[in-house]
Protein backbone atom coordinates (compact mmCIF):
# COMPACT_ATOMS: atom_id res chain seq x y z
CA UNK A 1 0.00 0.00 0.00
CA UNK A 2 2.82 2.08 0.85
CA UNK A 3 4.85 1.53 -2.25
CA UNK A 4 1.69 2.59 -4.42
CA UNK A 5 1.17 6.00 -2.44
CA UNK A 6 4.33 6.87 -3.61
CA UNK A 7 4.15 5.75 -6.88
CA UNK A 8 0.44 8.03 -7.29
CA UNK A 9 2.57 10.87 -5.67
CA UNK A 10 5.71 10.61 -7.72
CA UNK A 11 3.33 10.67 -10.73
CA UNK A 12 0.94 13.62 -9.75
CA UNK A 13 3.86 15.86 -8.49
CA UNK A 14 5.94 14.58 -12.56
CA UNK A 15 3.03 16.32 -14.05
CA UNK A 16 2.98 19.19 -11.93
CA UNK A 17 6.15 19.84 -12.31
CA UNK A 18 6.11 19.05 -16.38
CA UNK A 19 3.58 22.08 -16.25
CA UNK A 20 5.28 24.60 -13.82
CA UNK A 21 7.83 24.55 -16.56
CA UNK A 22 5.60 24.70 -19.85
CA UNK A 23 2.53 26.18 -19.27
CA UNK A 24 1.73 30.30 -19.21
CA UNK A 25 0.40 32.70 -16.54
CA UNK A 26 -2.88 33.09 -18.67
CA UNK A 27 -4.10 29.87 -18.20
CA UNK A 28 -5.23 31.54 -14.62
CA UNK A 29 -6.62 34.84 -15.48
CA UNK A 30 -9.78 36.23 -14.29
CA UNK A 31 -12.45 34.71 -17.02
CA UNK A 32 -14.30 37.15 -18.84
CA UNK A 33 -18.02 36.71 -18.22
CA UNK A 34 -20.67 38.00 -20.58
CA UNK A 35 -24.16 38.45 -20.06
CA UNK A 36 -24.72 35.85 -22.17
CA UNK A 37 -22.67 33.40 -20.01
CA UNK A 38 -24.63 33.71 -16.79
CA UNK A 39 -28.06 32.03 -15.74
CA UNK A 40 -29.84 35.33 -15.80
CA UNK A 41 -28.69 37.94 -18.67
CA UNK A 42 -30.98 40.66 -17.41
CA UNK A 43 -29.95 40.48 -14.11
CA UNK A 44 -26.29 40.87 -15.08
CA UNK A 45 -27.05 43.62 -17.64
CA UNK A 46 -28.62 45.79 -14.86
CA UNK A 47 -25.77 44.99 -12.87
CA UNK A 48 -23.22 45.86 -15.10
CA UNK A 49 -25.39 49.70 -15.35
CA UNK A 50 -25.22 50.09 -11.12
CA UNK A 51 -28.91 48.41 -11.07
CA UNK A 52 -28.67 45.64 -9.13
CA UNK A 53 -26.77 44.89 -6.13
CA UNK A 54 -26.17 41.29 -7.39
CA UNK A 55 -24.27 39.52 -10.73
CA UNK A 56 -26.04 36.76 -12.20
CA UNK A 57 -24.21 33.32 -11.38
CA UNK A 58 -22.38 31.92 -14.34
CA UNK A 59 -23.27 29.31 -16.48
CA UNK A 60 -20.06 26.58 -15.84
CA UNK A 61 -18.91 23.54 -17.45
CA UNK A 62 -19.23 20.21 -16.69
CA UNK A 63 -16.48 17.80 -15.39
CA UNK A 64 -15.89 14.37 -16.72
CA UNK A 65 -13.08 12.29 -15.08
CA UNK A 66 -11.04 9.20 -15.12
CA UNK A 67 -9.24 7.46 -12.18
CA UNK A 68 -7.29 4.51 -11.55
CA UNK A 69 -5.98 3.49 -8.43
CA UNK A 70 -5.31 0.65 -5.66
CA UNK A 71 -8.14 -0.76 -3.98
CA UNK A 72 -8.51 -3.39 -0.65
CA UNK A 73 -10.51 -4.20 1.64
CA UNK A 74 -10.31 -3.74 5.26
CA UNK A 75 -11.77 -6.72 7.06
CA UNK A 76 -11.27 -10.36 8.84
CA UNK A 77 -8.78 -11.47 6.06
CA UNK A 78 -5.74 -9.60 5.41
CA UNK A 79 -4.99 -8.13 1.95
CA UNK A 80 -1.85 -9.50 0.34
CA UNK A 81 1.29 -7.31 -0.04
CA UNK A 82 0.01 -6.06 -3.33
CA UNK A 83 -3.12 -5.13 -3.18
CA UNK A 84 -5.81 -4.90 -5.84
CA UNK A 85 -6.28 -2.10 -8.33
CA UNK A 86 -9.65 -0.26 -9.64
CA UNK A 87 -10.45 1.97 -12.53
CA UNK A 88 -13.59 4.44 -12.78
CA UNK A 89 -15.09 7.17 -14.14
CA UNK A 90 -17.17 10.28 -12.94
CA UNK A 91 -19.48 13.58 -14.09
CA UNK A 92 -19.25 16.85 -11.61
CA UNK A 93 -21.16 19.33 -12.13
CA UNK A 94 -20.58 22.71 -9.77
CA UNK A 95 -24.12 23.83 -8.05
CA UNK A 96 -22.51 26.84 -6.42
CA UNK A 97 -18.84 28.43 -5.41
CA UNK A 98 -18.69 25.64 -2.46
CA UNK A 99 -20.50 22.76 -3.50
CA UNK A 100 -20.98 20.21 -6.77
CA UNK A 101 -22.63 16.86 -7.13
CA UNK A 102 -20.55 14.20 -8.33
CA UNK A 103 -21.81 10.84 -10.46
CA UNK A 104 -19.10 8.16 -9.77
CA UNK A 105 -18.59 4.73 -10.90
CA UNK A 106 -15.86 2.60 -10.18
CA UNK A 107 -14.86 -1.24 -10.88
CA UNK A 108 -12.26 -2.60 -8.48
CA UNK A 109 -10.62 -6.28 -7.87
CA UNK A 110 -8.11 -7.55 -5.28
CA UNK A 111 -6.86 -10.47 -2.86
CA UNK A 112 -6.77 -11.53 0.23
CA UNK A 113 -5.14 -14.53 2.51
CA UNK A 114 -4.63 -15.35 6.29
CA UNK A 115 -1.54 -17.16 7.05
CA UNK A 116 -3.34 -17.92 10.14
CA UNK A 117 -5.40 -21.16 10.43
CA UNK A 118 -8.53 -20.67 11.41
CA UNK A 119 -10.88 -22.53 13.59
CA UNK A 120 -14.24 -24.07 11.60
CA UNK A 121 -16.14 -24.02 15.39
CA UNK A 122 -16.17 -20.54 14.97
CA UNK A 123 -16.11 -19.26 11.39
CA UNK A 124 -19.63 -18.71 10.27
CA UNK A 125 -19.33 -21.50 7.60
CA UNK A 126 -22.59 -21.02 6.30
CA UNK A 127 -21.49 -18.58 4.11
CA UNK A 128 -19.62 -20.90 2.12
CA UNK A 129 -22.21 -23.13 0.46
CA UNK A 130 -20.31 -26.45 -0.69
CA UNK A 131 -17.40 -25.96 1.87
CA UNK A 132 -16.96 -29.50 1.53
CA UNK A 133 -16.14 -32.32 3.05
CA UNK A 134 -13.77 -30.68 5.62
CA UNK A 135 -15.45 -28.66 7.85
CA UNK A 136 -12.82 -27.97 10.54
CA UNK A 137 -10.19 -25.58 10.17
CA UNK A 138 -8.99 -23.30 7.32
CA UNK A 139 -6.63 -20.79 6.14
CA UNK A 140 -8.88 -18.18 4.92
CA UNK A 141 -8.58 -16.18 1.54
CA UNK A 142 -10.90 -14.57 -0.83
CA UNK A 143 -10.73 -12.92 -4.82
CA UNK A 144 -13.24 -9.86 -4.73
CA UNK A 145 -14.72 -7.92 -7.88
CA UNK A 146 -16.51 -4.90 -6.88
CA UNK A 147 -18.53 -2.35 -9.18
CA UNK A 148 -19.06 0.69 -7.19
CA UNK A 149 -21.66 3.60 -8.39
CA UNK A 150 -23.07 6.58 -6.07
CA UNK A 151 -24.19 10.01 -6.21
CA UNK A 152 -21.69 12.57 -3.83
CA UNK A 153 -21.81 16.05 -2.45
CA UNK A 154 -18.10 17.45 -2.75
CA UNK A 155 -17.39 20.41 -0.73
CA UNK A 156 -14.57 22.61 -1.53
CA UNK A 157 -12.86 25.85 -0.06
CA UNK A 158 -9.79 26.19 -2.11
CA UNK A 159 -11.09 28.48 -4.29
CA UNK A 160 -12.92 31.08 -1.35
CA UNK A 161 -9.85 33.49 -1.97
CA UNK A 162 -9.88 37.22 -0.83
CA UNK A 163 -6.18 38.44 -2.30
CA UNK A 164 -5.35 36.19 -5.46
CA UNK A 165 -6.43 36.05 -8.10
CA UNK A 166 -6.56 32.17 -8.93
CA UNK A 167 -5.63 28.84 -6.30
CA UNK A 168 -3.57 26.25 -8.30
CA UNK A 169 -4.78 23.53 -5.32
CA UNK A 170 -8.16 23.08 -4.21
CA UNK A 171 -8.94 20.73 -1.46
CA UNK A 172 -11.66 18.81 -1.17
CA UNK A 173 -14.42 15.99 1.05
CA UNK A 174 -17.31 14.36 -0.32
CA UNK A 175 -20.10 12.46 1.29
CA UNK A 176 -22.36 10.25 -0.97
CA UNK A 177 -24.95 7.19 -0.92
CA UNK A 178 -24.50 4.43 -3.42
CA UNK A 179 -24.15 0.81 -3.99
CA UNK A 180 -21.97 -1.69 -4.57
CA UNK A 181 -22.24 -4.86 -6.54
CA UNK A 182 -19.86 -7.82 -5.34
CA UNK A 183 -18.76 -11.34 -5.96
CA UNK A 184 -16.41 -12.94 -3.57
CA UNK A 185 -14.86 -16.44 -4.04
CA UNK A 186 -12.48 -18.79 -1.65
CA UNK A 187 -10.10 -21.01 -2.84
CA UNK A 188 -10.50 -24.24 -0.89
CA UNK A 189 -10.08 -27.12 -3.38
CA UNK A 190 -7.05 -27.88 -5.97
CA UNK A 191 -7.82 -29.26 -8.66
CA UNK A 192 -11.74 -30.12 -7.69
CA UNK A 193 -10.31 -31.82 -4.27
CA UNK A 194 -11.24 -29.78 -0.87
CA UNK A 195 -8.38 -29.07 0.81
CA UNK A 196 -7.75 -30.63 3.92
CA UNK A 197 -5.72 -27.72 5.72
CA UNK A 198 -4.81 -29.78 8.78
CA UNK A 199 -3.16 -32.17 6.36
CA UNK A 200 -0.24 -29.80 5.67
CA UNK A 201 1.40 -30.49 9.34
CA UNK A 202 3.46 -26.76 9.38
CA UNK A 203 6.65 -26.83 10.99
CA UNK A 204 6.78 -24.07 13.98
CA UNK A 205 10.31 -24.32 13.62
CA UNK A 206 10.71 -23.73 10.08
CA UNK A 207 10.77 -20.53 8.66
CA UNK A 208 7.54 -18.36 7.91
CA UNK A 209 8.39 -18.13 4.83
CA UNK A 210 8.59 -21.38 3.86
CA UNK A 211 5.26 -22.21 5.85
CA UNK A 212 3.41 -19.72 3.69
CA UNK A 213 4.84 -21.10 0.70
CA UNK A 214 3.21 -24.95 1.78
CA UNK A 215 0.32 -22.85 2.26
CA UNK A 216 -0.19 -21.64 -1.22
CA UNK A 217 1.31 -24.62 -2.95
CA UNK A 218 -1.70 -26.17 -1.64
CA UNK A 219 -3.80 -24.26 -3.28
CA UNK A 220 -4.42 -23.82 -7.03
CA UNK A 221 -5.84 -20.63 -9.13
CA UNK A 222 -9.52 -21.41 -8.77
CA UNK A 223 -11.99 -19.54 -6.61
CA UNK A 224 -14.61 -21.52 -6.80
CA UNK A 225 -16.75 -21.15 -3.83
CA UNK A 226 -18.78 -18.32 -3.77
CA UNK A 227 -19.65 -16.49 -0.86
CA UNK A 228 -23.04 -15.42 0.27
CA UNK A 229 -24.35 -13.07 2.62
CA UNK A 230 -26.71 -14.68 4.36
CA UNK A 231 -26.11 -12.49 7.74
CA UNK A 232 -25.84 -9.60 6.32
CA UNK A 233 -28.54 -6.63 7.66
CA UNK A 234 -28.86 -4.40 4.35
CA UNK A 235 -28.67 -6.61 1.18
CA UNK A 236 -30.85 -4.67 -1.75
CA UNK A 237 -31.38 -8.10 -3.61
CA UNK A 238 -31.76 -11.95 -1.73
CA UNK A 239 -28.83 -13.01 -3.12
CA UNK A 240 -26.83 -10.41 -0.69
CA UNK A 241 -24.41 -9.63 -3.38
CA UNK A 242 -26.06 -6.01 -3.20
CA UNK A 243 -25.72 -3.31 -0.89
CA UNK A 244 -26.14 -0.04 0.06
CA UNK A 245 -22.78 2.14 0.67
CA UNK A 246 -21.79 5.38 1.90
CA UNK A 247 -18.95 6.51 0.10
CA UNK A 248 -16.18 9.16 1.91
CA UNK A 249 -13.75 11.00 0.28
CA UNK A 250 -11.04 13.60 0.72
CA UNK A 251 -8.52 14.18 -1.82
CA UNK A 252 -6.28 17.38 -3.14
CA UNK A 253 -6.79 18.83 -6.59
CA UNK A 254 -4.17 20.90 -9.11
CA UNK A 255 -4.92 22.84 -11.72
CA UNK A 256 -3.12 22.34 -15.07
CA UNK A 257 -5.20 24.79 -17.12
CA UNK A 258 -8.68 25.92 -17.58
CA UNK A 259 -9.34 22.83 -19.11
CA UNK A 260 -7.47 20.19 -17.36
CA UNK A 261 -7.04 19.18 -13.86
CA UNK A 262 -5.10 16.12 -11.26
CA UNK A 263 -6.37 14.60 -7.84
CA UNK A 264 -4.87 12.37 -6.13
CA UNK A 265 -8.09 11.25 -3.66
CA UNK A 266 -8.64 8.89 -1.25
CA UNK A 267 -12.26 6.61 -0.73
CA UNK A 268 -13.65 4.90 2.15
CA UNK A 269 -16.97 2.76 1.41
CA UNK A 270 -18.71 2.08 4.25
CA UNK A 271 -21.37 -0.62 4.24
CA UNK A 272 -23.37 -2.14 6.86
CA UNK A 273 -22.21 -6.04 6.84
CA UNK A 274 -19.12 -8.18 7.38
CA UNK A 275 -18.76 -10.31 4.09
CA UNK A 276 -17.36 -8.34 1.92
CA UNK A 277 -13.80 -10.05 2.04
CA UNK A 278 -15.58 -13.12 2.42
CA UNK A 279 -15.87 -14.03 6.67
CA UNK A 280 -17.36 -13.28 9.28
CA UNK A 281 -15.51 -12.26 11.92
CA UNK A 282 -15.56 -14.52 14.71
CA UNK A 283 -13.66 -15.87 17.64
CA UNK A 284 -14.02 -17.76 20.65
CA UNK A 285 -14.11 -14.23 22.80
CA UNK A 286 -15.74 -12.40 20.29
CA UNK A 287 -19.26 -13.47 18.66
CA UNK A 288 -20.59 -10.25 17.14
CA UNK A 289 -20.23 -9.43 13.81
CA UNK A 290 -17.80 -6.15 12.67
CA UNK A 291 -18.04 -5.03 9.51
CA UNK A 292 -15.72 -4.74 6.33
CA UNK A 293 -14.70 -1.32 4.22
CA UNK A 294 -13.52 -0.41 1.02
CA UNK A 295 -10.39 1.61 1.06
CA UNK A 296 -9.75 3.23 -2.62
CA UNK A 297 -6.79 5.49 -3.50
CA UNK A 298 -6.78 6.92 -6.83
CA UNK A 299 -5.16 9.63 -9.32
CA UNK A 300 -8.02 11.13 -11.30
CA UNK A 301 -7.82 13.28 -14.22
CA UNK A 302 -10.09 15.96 -14.82
CA UNK A 303 -11.28 17.73 -18.48
CA UNK A 304 -13.78 20.95 -18.20
CA UNK A 305 -16.64 19.95 -21.01
CA UNK A 306 -18.15 22.98 -23.35
CA UNK A 307 -16.65 26.52 -24.96
CA UNK A 308 -15.70 28.96 -22.83
CA UNK A 309 -17.01 32.08 -24.95
CA UNK A 310 -20.61 30.06 -23.80
CA UNK A 311 -19.33 28.88 -20.03
CA UNK A 312 -16.80 29.31 -17.43
CA UNK A 313 -14.51 26.70 -15.77
CA UNK A 314 -16.19 24.84 -13.29
CA UNK A 315 -17.37 26.93 -10.38
CA UNK A 316 -15.06 25.24 -7.74
CA UNK A 317 -11.92 26.65 -9.34
CA UNK A 318 -13.17 29.93 -9.85
CA UNK A 319 -12.95 33.28 -6.86
CA UNK A 320 -16.52 34.35 -6.14
CA UNK A 321 -15.09 37.98 -5.78
CA UNK A 322 -14.56 38.13 -9.46
CA UNK A 323 -17.47 40.29 -10.32
CA UNK A 324 -17.05 42.76 -7.84
CA UNK A 325 -12.98 42.66 -7.71
CA UNK A 326 -12.71 43.19 -11.76
CA UNK A 327 -15.49 45.93 -11.37
CA UNK A 328 -13.37 47.81 -8.77
CA UNK A 329 -10.12 46.94 -10.91
CA UNK A 330 -11.83 48.86 -14.25
CA UNK A 331 -12.97 51.73 -12.10
CA UNK A 332 -8.92 51.84 -11.05
CA UNK A 333 -7.56 51.85 -14.12
CA UNK A 334 -9.58 54.91 -16.13
CA UNK A 335 -7.37 57.05 -17.50
CA UNK A 336 -5.63 59.99 -15.76
CA UNK A 337 -6.90 63.18 -17.66
CA UNK A 338 -4.35 65.93 -17.75
CA UNK A 339 -6.97 69.21 -17.29
CA UNK A 340 -4.54 71.73 -18.64
CA UNK A 341 -6.20 74.12 -20.88
CA UNK A 342 -3.32 76.45 -22.62
CA UNK A 343 -5.66 78.80 -24.19
CA UNK A 344 -8.56 78.98 -21.81
CA UNK A 345 -11.21 77.89 -24.08
CA UNK A 346 -12.98 75.43 -21.68
CA UNK A 347 -11.22 72.48 -23.60
CA UNK A 348 -8.37 70.91 -21.92
CA UNK A 349 -5.19 70.45 -24.35
CA UNK A 350 -5.75 66.70 -24.22
CA UNK A 351 -8.90 66.91 -26.81
CA UNK A 352 -7.62 70.57 -28.04
CA UNK A 353 -7.39 70.54 -31.74
CA UNK A 354 -6.58 74.43 -31.85
CA UNK A 355 -5.06 74.99 -28.79
CA UNK A 356 -4.26 78.70 -29.34
CA UNK A 357 -7.60 79.98 -30.25
CA UNK A 358 -8.35 84.05 -29.76
CA UNK A 359 -9.16 84.71 -25.87
CA UNK A 360 -12.55 84.85 -25.68
CA UNK A 361 -13.37 83.21 -28.44
CA UNK A 362 -16.45 80.94 -28.54
CA UNK A 363 -15.20 77.19 -29.72
CA UNK A 364 -16.86 73.89 -30.14
CA UNK A 365 -16.58 71.04 -27.72
CA UNK A 366 -13.20 70.04 -30.06
CA UNK A 367 -11.73 73.38 -28.92
CA UNK A 368 -12.01 74.83 -32.89
CA UNK A 369 -13.39 78.25 -33.31
CA UNK A 370 -16.94 78.44 -33.94
CA UNK A 371 -17.91 79.74 -37.57
CA UNK A 372 -21.75 79.09 -37.63
CA UNK A 373 -22.35 80.18 -40.86
CA UNK A 374 -19.26 78.54 -42.69
CA UNK A 375 -18.82 81.96 -44.32
CA UNK A 376 -14.90 81.94 -43.58
CA UNK A 377 -15.05 84.32 -40.69
CA UNK A 378 -14.92 83.19 -37.08
CA UNK A 379 -18.04 84.33 -35.31
CA UNK A 380 -15.55 86.60 -33.30
CA UNK A 381 -14.53 88.29 -35.96
CA UNK A 382 -17.99 87.85 -37.68
CA UNK A 383 -20.37 91.19 -37.61
CA UNK A 384 -23.19 88.40 -38.84
CA UNK A 385 -22.19 85.52 -37.44
CA UNK A 386 -25.49 84.00 -38.75
CA UNK A 387 -25.42 85.08 -42.30
CA UNK A 388 -27.74 83.65 -44.79
CA UNK A 389 -26.55 80.50 -46.67
CA UNK A 390 -25.94 81.00 -50.37
CA UNK A 391 -24.26 84.34 -50.23
CA UNK A 392 -21.06 85.69 -50.20
CA UNK A 393 -19.73 87.21 -47.35
CA UNK A 394 -17.40 90.81 -46.88
CA UNK A 395 -14.18 90.79 -44.87
CA UNK A 396 -16.53 91.68 -42.07
CA UNK A 397 -18.48 88.50 -42.46
CA UNK A 398 -21.53 90.67 -43.63
CA UNK A 399 -23.75 89.00 -46.55
CA UNK A 400 -23.46 91.05 -50.23
CA UNK A 401 -27.74 91.06 -50.72
CA UNK A 402 -28.68 92.68 -53.51
CA UNK A 403 -31.92 90.83 -54.33
CA UNK A 404 -34.38 90.54 -50.67
CA UNK A 405 -33.31 91.58 -47.55
CA UNK A 406 -32.79 89.09 -44.09
CA UNK A 407 -36.06 88.73 -42.77
CA UNK A 408 -37.05 86.79 -40.01
CA UNK A 409 -38.10 83.53 -41.52
CA UNK A 410 -34.68 83.46 -43.71
CA UNK A 411 -32.97 83.81 -40.70
CA UNK A 412 -34.96 81.26 -39.19
CA UNK A 413 -33.69 78.92 -42.29
CA UNK A 414 -30.35 79.75 -41.58
CA UNK A 415 -30.59 78.56 -38.12
CA UNK A 416 -32.16 75.67 -39.36
CA UNK A 417 -28.83 74.40 -41.62
CA UNK A 418 -26.74 75.33 -38.72
CA UNK A 419 -28.67 71.91 -36.73
CA UNK A 420 -26.38 69.88 -38.45
CA UNK A 421 -23.37 70.92 -37.13
CA UNK A 422 -24.43 70.21 -33.60
CA UNK A 423 -21.69 68.75 -31.35
CA UNK A 424 -22.92 65.19 -29.61
CA UNK A 425 -20.88 63.52 -27.42
CA UNK A 426 -18.25 60.86 -28.27
CA UNK A 427 -17.92 57.25 -26.47
CA UNK A 428 -14.31 55.40 -26.11
CA UNK A 429 -13.18 51.64 -26.09
CA UNK A 430 -10.58 49.74 -24.58
CA UNK A 431 -7.57 48.56 -26.72
CA UNK A 432 -9.32 45.87 -29.43
CA UNK A 433 -12.28 45.87 -28.14
CA UNK A 434 -16.07 47.44 -29.11
CA UNK A 435 -17.37 46.56 -25.66
CA UNK A 436 -19.68 49.47 -24.83
CA UNK A 437 -18.17 50.88 -21.47
CA UNK A 438 -20.93 51.47 -18.88
CA UNK A 439 -19.12 54.97 -18.27
CA UNK A 440 -20.88 56.30 -21.52
CA UNK A 441 -23.90 55.13 -21.10
CA UNK A 442 -24.90 58.71 -19.82
CA UNK A 443 -23.80 60.10 -23.11
CA UNK A 444 -25.18 57.36 -25.05
CA UNK A 445 -28.76 58.71 -22.85
CA UNK A 446 -28.31 62.38 -23.89
CA UNK A 447 -28.14 60.92 -27.64
CA UNK A 448 -31.48 59.34 -27.52
CA UNK A 449 -32.97 62.47 -25.89
CA UNK A 450 -31.80 64.53 -28.63
CA UNK A 451 -32.75 61.93 -31.28
CA UNK A 452 -36.41 61.52 -29.12
CA UNK A 453 -36.89 65.43 -28.50
CA UNK A 454 -36.24 65.80 -33.06
CA UNK A 455 -38.09 62.55 -34.04
CA UNK A 456 -37.01 63.80 -37.80
CA UNK A 457 -33.33 64.22 -36.93
CA UNK A 458 -31.40 61.58 -38.30
CA UNK A 459 -27.26 60.73 -36.48
CA UNK A 460 -24.63 59.70 -38.25
CA UNK A 461 -22.55 57.12 -35.95
CA UNK A 462 -18.45 56.88 -37.12
CA UNK A 463 -16.34 54.51 -35.32
CA UNK A 464 -12.41 54.60 -35.28
CA UNK A 465 -9.34 53.29 -34.15
CA UNK A 466 -5.93 54.42 -32.88
CA UNK A 467 -2.74 53.81 -34.55
CA UNK A 468 -1.86 50.23 -33.91
CA UNK A 469 -2.93 47.31 -36.72
CA UNK A 470 -3.17 47.45 -40.30
CA UNK A 471 -5.75 49.11 -42.69
CA UNK A 472 -7.75 45.80 -42.97
CA UNK A 473 -7.92 45.48 -39.13
CA UNK A 474 -9.21 48.05 -38.39
CA UNK A 475 -11.28 49.09 -40.67
CA UNK A 476 -13.31 45.85 -39.19
CA UNK A 477 -12.62 46.95 -35.61
CA UNK A 478 -13.98 50.59 -36.36
CA UNK A 479 -17.40 49.19 -37.90
CA UNK A 480 -17.60 46.71 -34.95
CA UNK A 481 -17.76 49.74 -32.80
CA UNK A 482 -19.84 51.89 -34.54
CA UNK A 483 -22.46 49.21 -34.62
CA UNK A 484 -21.98 48.41 -30.85
CA UNK A 485 -23.27 51.85 -30.29
CA UNK A 486 -26.03 52.06 -32.20
CA UNK A 487 -26.86 48.61 -30.91
CA UNK A 488 -26.90 49.54 -27.64
CA UNK A 489 -29.45 52.93 -28.62
CA UNK A 490 -31.93 50.88 -30.61
CA UNK A 491 -32.33 48.04 -28.03
CA UNK A 492 -31.61 50.79 -24.76
CA UNK A 493 -34.14 52.95 -25.99
CA UNK A 494 -35.98 51.64 -28.99
CA UNK A 495 -34.85 54.28 -31.35
CA UNK A 496 -35.40 52.44 -34.65
CA UNK A 497 -32.06 51.52 -37.12
CA UNK A 498 -33.32 53.05 -39.89
CA UNK A 499 -32.44 56.54 -37.63
CA UNK A 500 -29.11 55.87 -37.79
CA UNK A 501 -26.40 56.41 -40.24
CA UNK A 502 -22.95 53.76 -39.67
CA UNK A 503 -19.70 54.91 -41.25
CA UNK A 504 -16.48 54.20 -40.50
CA UNK A 505 -12.84 55.61 -41.23
CA UNK A 506 -10.26 52.98 -39.00
CA UNK A 507 -7.52 54.94 -37.89
CA UNK A 508 -7.92 58.33 -39.74
CA UNK A 509 -8.85 61.63 -38.42
CA UNK A 510 -7.49 60.99 -35.16
CA UNK A 511 -8.40 63.63 -32.29
CA UNK A 512 -4.66 63.32 -31.39
CA UNK A 513 -2.64 62.91 -34.19
CA UNK A 514 1.37 61.46 -34.66
CA UNK A 515 1.14 58.36 -32.12
CA UNK A 516 3.38 55.51 -32.78
CA UNK A 517 1.67 52.22 -34.05
CA UNK A 518 3.40 50.35 -30.78
CA UNK A 519 2.37 48.46 -28.19
CA UNK A 520 5.15 49.43 -26.25
CA UNK A 521 4.23 53.49 -25.57
CA UNK A 522 4.60 55.26 -22.40
CA UNK A 523 1.71 55.27 -20.02
CA UNK A 524 0.80 59.11 -21.28
CA UNK A 525 0.79 57.92 -25.12
CA UNK A 526 -1.59 55.39 -24.21
CA UNK A 527 -3.90 57.94 -22.53
CA UNK A 528 -3.55 59.66 -26.32
CA UNK A 529 -4.14 56.74 -27.89
CA UNK A 530 -7.24 55.56 -25.64
CA UNK A 531 -8.91 59.22 -27.23
CA UNK A 532 -8.34 57.96 -30.36
CA UNK A 533 -10.27 54.88 -29.84
CA UNK A 534 -13.74 56.43 -30.30
CA UNK A 535 -17.01 56.46 -32.35
CA UNK A 536 -18.54 60.13 -32.69
CA UNK A 537 -21.85 61.24 -33.25
CA UNK A 538 -23.43 64.14 -35.34
CA UNK A 539 -26.75 65.09 -36.93
CA UNK A 540 -26.71 63.43 -40.34
CA UNK A 541 -26.96 66.04 -43.66
CA UNK A 542 -27.88 64.97 -47.22
CA UNK A 543 -24.74 64.10 -47.92
CA UNK A 544 -23.87 61.31 -45.45
CA UNK A 545 -24.59 57.33 -46.83
CA UNK A 546 -24.52 54.23 -44.68
CA UNK A 547 -21.33 52.69 -45.59
CA UNK A 548 -21.78 48.95 -46.05
CA UNK A 549 -19.74 46.51 -43.47
CA UNK A 550 -16.16 45.68 -44.41
CA UNK A 551 -14.72 42.56 -45.59
CA UNK A 552 -11.26 42.22 -43.15
CA UNK A 553 -10.03 39.40 -40.80
CA UNK A 554 -12.40 39.18 -38.08
CA UNK A 555 -11.20 42.25 -35.02
CA UNK A 556 -11.93 43.33 -31.79
CA UNK A 557 -14.12 41.50 -29.07
CA UNK A 558 -17.06 42.44 -27.69
CA UNK A 559 -15.69 41.90 -23.97
CA UNK A 560 -14.57 44.27 -21.30
CA UNK A 561 -10.85 45.05 -20.56
CA UNK A 562 -7.70 45.16 -23.27
CA UNK A 563 -6.87 42.11 -24.64
CA UNK A 564 -3.45 43.45 -26.54
CA UNK A 565 -0.33 43.79 -24.88
CA UNK A 566 0.59 47.47 -24.00
CA UNK A 567 1.01 50.09 -21.27
CA UNK A 568 -1.71 50.08 -18.95
CA UNK A 569 -3.36 53.10 -17.26
CA UNK A 570 -2.47 53.82 -13.70
CA UNK A 571 -5.17 54.47 -11.03
CA UNK A 572 -6.07 57.52 -10.15
CA UNK A 573 -2.99 59.33 -7.73
CA UNK A 574 -5.48 60.37 -5.42
CA UNK A 575 -7.09 57.49 -4.70
CA UNK A 576 -4.85 56.19 -2.08
CA UNK A 577 -4.00 53.23 -4.53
Amino acid sequence: MIKRMYILIFVLSSIVTWNEVNAQNESFKSPVITDEMTVNPDQNREWRAGQSKYSAKPKNMWELGINVGRFAISGDVPTTAFPGWGAGLHLRKAINYALSIRLDGAYMTTKGFDDRLSSGSVMALEQLPDYGSVTNDMYRNYKNTTLSGSVEAIFNIGNILFHKERNKWNFYVGVGVGAISRDTRVNNSANGVPINWNALNLNKDDKYSDNVKKIKDAMDSEYEIKVGNKRDVSPLFNDGNVSVTIPLSVGISRKINKRVNLSLEHKYYWVDNDTWDGFVNRSVYDQTNSRDAGQYTSLRLGINLGKFDKRTEPLYWMNPLDGALNDVAELKQRPKFDLTDSDGDGVIDMIDQEKNSPQGAPVDTRGITLDSDKDGIPDYKDDEPFSPPGYEVDSKGVAVITDKPVTESRLAEALKATKNDWWLPMIHFDLDKYYVKPEFYAQLKSVADVMKANPNVKITVNGYTDARAGDDYNKVLSYNRAKAAIDFLVGTYNIPRERFILQYEGKSDPVIPGLPASHNITKQAERQQYMNRRVEFKVATSEDVEMAQPTGPKAGANTPGSSRKGSKYSGNANSGY
